[in-house]
């Protein structure tokens, strides 16, 4: 199975990483406050980054190592040509 790491920029410009199978379906849980305690103060606005490619535990330890990145890292790695959002607008 195809697993993805994500980050969403939420409401007070904070960035929430996670892994999925179905970024939409995902993406959409959030916005109804359901899975993630983290969406029950704010709102996710858009998902900035994305990452394909990873078996369950790769996407685990790739989410693990991003959540302890600095903002600046985060911020770089957004801006990076590991984005697959990045990559697809070029």
């Amino acid at each position: 199975m195809n697993w993805q790491v994500y980050m969403i920029l939420c409401s007070d410009d904070s960035l929430y990483t996670g892994i999925t199978t179905d970024v939409a379906r995902r993406l959409a849980q959030h916005a109804a406050r359901r899975g993630a305690r983290y969406f029950r103060a704010r709102r996710p606005r858009e998902i900035v980054y994305l990452e394909s490619g990873h078996s369950r535990s790769s996407a685990s330890r790739r989410e693990a190592l991003i959540k302890r990145l600095k903002r600046a890292d985060k911020q770089a790695l957004i801006g990076s040509q590991r984005n697959e959002l990045v990559a697809a607008d070029r």
